[in-house]
């Protein structure tokens, strides 16, 4: 199939990333925030950071970093359930996800006994929530981090480098990069990819739904990640500043 030929929203390439917006400092009460926009998904993402850590972890001398994400009701064209007592499976293994890819790139020593929580929430759904999410989340964290040092409560930032996520796919035949929901929805081959500004893999998931790959398919989809995942560093440089 003609890549030429795809219909794609935003009228983009296949290699294209949907239009993506980093918007910093939405929430008055967060450390950090900011909404995440890959295209019409949309997902709002919030940091704290409270004194002390998990049992588990007291006396250790490092701080501790973890997430939380949920879909919220009017996200999705039908109303979605909120997640009270009753989580659902998916959102637990994307928020530990989440908790994963930030903590590579987390000094637990220079971050001392302090928890940083990030609050990942959906308000609108059109496929990629749990990397879009990673890619806020990272956002929210730094400006967190970064208001914590100007607080004097620790000396420096702790944060070793950057993290962002996307996802690829094949859809109809074609290698496609940043799949919205109508193309995740009937993907051959899905994956998503989170990696550090090093170009360093923190996580590869990947499926063959309806098709096996074969690893030369599988590197041309990595290949097609790193192209987003630069240029989700680049966005994420230019609102923070973090490697100026």
């Amino acid at each position: 199939m003609d890549h030429m030929l795809i219909n794609r929203s935003f009228d983009r390439a296949a290699d294209a990333m949907r239009p993506v917006n980093l918007t910093r400092d939405v929430m008055k009460n967060a450390l950090g925030s900011c909404l995440v926009e890959f295209g019409d998904t949309k997902v709002l993402c919030a940091a704290t950071i409270e004194e002390g850590v998990p049992g588990w972890r007291k006396a250790s001398r490092q701080g501790w970093v973890t997430a939380e994400y949920a879909m919220l009701p009017a996200s999705t064209n039908r109303r979605t359930r909120r997640e009270t007592s009753n989580r659902k499976g998916r959102s637990m293994e994307i928020e530990r996800l989440i908790g994963r890819s930030l903590r590579t790139v987390v000094n637990m020593k220079a971050l001392g006994e302090h928890t940083v929580t990030v609050d990942c929430d959906v308000i609108q759904a059109d496929g990629g929530t749990r990397t879009a999410s990673i890619t806020g989340a990272w956002v929210a964290l730094h400006d967190a981090l970064m208001a914590w040092v100007e607080a004097g409560k620790i000396s420096r930032l702790p944060l070793t480098g950057q993290v962002a996520a996307v996802s690829m796919g094949l859809v109809d035949g074609c290698e496609l990069l940043d799949l919205d929901y109508a193309e995740d929805s009937h993907a051959e081959v899905d994956m998503n990819l989170v990696a550090t500004d090093a170009g360093e893999i923190i996580e590869i998931q990947g499926t063959g739904e309806q098709t096996p790959f074969d690893r030369a398919r599988l590197n041309r989809l990595l290949d097609l990640g790193e192209l987003g995942i630069k240029q989700l560093i680049d966005l994420q440089n230019e609102v923070t500043a973090f490697r100026d």
